[in-house]
């Protein structure tokens, strides 16, 4: 007898249906006879034992016989432990103790444990998208990822928690009407939340300077390289970032939690991710973490940054081939993975945040300690940062040692709330303006858009001209010096870019010809 389900497996960040089907003999053999055919890959091959024996323990005594499992669209590679429910469901189906003839409009997913428990898989939030564009009215997923699911208007979504469950649901329908009520969640209600940091700039001492560049660069999203010795504040001043960030908008979470949903790290109690990711990869990280790979690949710590903040530590550290492969997604905000069988592309359009030493010992230039490092060696430190990258790197700014007067001073700092209010302001202003142009921060715009929207005086042209020729910058450093200087003048509420936002902007570039000339 033949048996249908439906199931999805996810490629990149979206989701395709698959139909499972089931085909059993009711010839009894001496032994089980268990093939699936479909491009699967080992841990699909591997279902047919997790799904005889959580089958044989929820209760069901099904003969050795020959079952044969198909996963349509036979041409596409399929991958993971999700496939574990609609193949026990479809040799139920077939076998006949289920009531309902068809599933069309049952979208089924989840890892079966052996005693048929059902476990979470990674991708569920693309797969309930995918079942509302196909018009699948039911999505039943494992308890964990529900509220993953549950996001997604427009499906009805069914938590269960075993093999049994998923058969009485099934059941149920077939008499009239399911029983159980469908998960739900509200987006919008979550992202409305009030977000609690536990880091505030209020802890940070001095570094007037540094926390200024902060703001610049989280009202326009621009990148940031921040230069100075060990113990600064440069790590804790980034490790502050997120506190003054944008709130996210419904578009821009959703996309995010489906990149983290497709790369398991997703919190299942959250269901959405509703605060911007801030990544730090250690400096051993290879291109495949950082980028993205695998035989179906799987996305890397750009991906996982997007719309928030990827903080690079001690820059230099990293290998020269991994900092390379990120330029490409710098410039265009995706990561596109080529293999054999597939091309994926990932979004990853992130704030790049660097902190670094100026040379190996970390004492260039410092007033209290004497640099021991020779001219080559600051030379070999410096050149792993290449200067395409760094043209790439909106802001770069110096942050000096900290006195000991700014260390014990009882004067109040300005928190996270004050600066997070003008880089809203801002934010609001970006928004206004790109309506149209479906960007949403100065650091996205295009060649077109920067002379539409960044027309200087007469006077801010010749200071930008001047610039140029002494200090030698190219034409993207010159586009960024513009993005810059437009974001600041929305911090000031200003209609047009003055001679005093240009010069600001200027400054934020003159450190890479200091130490990169």
């Amino acid at each position: 007898m033949l048996f249908k389900a439906l199931s999805a497996a996810v490629y990149g960040i979206d989701a395709h249906i698959i139909d499972v089907e089931v085909d059993y003999s009711g010839v009894k053999t001496l032994e089980d006879r268990f093939h699936t055919v479909g491009l699967p890959d080992a841990a699909v091959r591997e279902s047919r034992d997790r799904v005889r024996a959580a089958i044989k323990n929820s209760g069901f005594d099904i003969p050795p016989t020959q079952i044969t499992i198909n996963l349509a669209p036979a041409d596409l590679k399929k991958e993971g432990s999700g496939f574990d429910l609609p193949m026990a469901i479809g040799i139920l189906g077939a076998y006949g103790a289920l009531q309902l003839r068809e599933l069309g409009q049952f979208l089924l997913v989840g890892e079966l444990g052996l005693d048929g428990a059902l476990r979470s898989v990674p991708g569920v939030l693309p797969i309930a998208v995918a079942a509302r564009a196909r018009g699948i009215a039911n999505l039943v997923v494992p308890r964990t990822n529900a509220a993953e699911a549950a996001v997604v208007e427009g499906v009805n979504v069914y938590s269960v928690e075993s093999l049994n469950q998923v058969r009485e649901l099934l059941n149920s329908a077939a008499n009239g009407g399911i029983h159980a009520q469908p998960v739900r969640v509200s987006a919008q209600a979550l992202l409305g939340e009030l977000q609690h940091f536990a880091l505030d700039f209020k802890d940070v001492r001095g570094q007037q300077t540094a926390k200024r560049a902060l703001e610049v660069s989280a009202a326009g999203g621009h990148n940031i390289l921040m230069i100075g010795p060990p113990g600064s504040g440069k790590t804790m001043l980034a490790k502050r970032l997120p506190s003054i960030l944008a709130p996210l908008r419904f578009d821009e979470a959703l996309e995010t939690t489906k990149i983290h949903s497709v790369a398991g790290v997703l919190d299942a109690e959250a269901g959405l991710v509703t605060q911007r990711p801030f990544r730090s990869p250690h400096h051993t990280i290879s291109e495949a973490g950082l980028i993205g790979g695998g035989s179906v690949p799987r996305p890397g710590e750009v991906s996982l940054a997007h719309n928030g903040v990827l903080f690079l530590d001690e820059l230099p550290e990293f290998p020269r081939n991994v900092l390379e492969v990120m330029r490409q997604p710098l410039e265009d905000g995706t990561v596109t993975i080529a293999r054999a069988a597939m091309s994926l592309s990932f979004p990853a359009r992130f704030m790049l945040a660097a902190a670094m030493n100026p040379c190996p010992c970390g004492y260039f230039n410092d007033k209290t300690r004497e640099c021991a490092c020779t001219p080559p060696m600051m030379q070999r430190y410096i050149s792993k940062v290449s200067g395409p990258l760094l043209d790439r790197i909106d802001i770069h700014i110096e942050v000096p040692a900290v006195q000991y007067r700014e260390l014990r001073s009882a004067a109040a700092n300005e928190g996270s709330t004050e600066i997070r209010n003008r880089v809203l302001a801002a934010r609001e202003r970006q928004h206004d303006r790109f309506a149209k142009d479906r960007i949403h921060a100065n650091a996205q715009m295009t060649t077109r858009q920067i002379r539409t929207y960044c027309e200087l005086s007469t006077e801010a042209e010749s200071l930008l001209e001047r610039a140029m020729q002494q200090q030698g910058l190219s034409a993207r450093a010159h586009d960024r010096i513009l993005k810059v200087a437009r974001t600041i003048a929305d911090l000031e509420a200003a209609q047009d870019i003055s001679v005093g936002h240009i010069a600001e902007a200027i400054q934020y570039r003159t450190l890479d010809r200091s130490y990169w000339s």
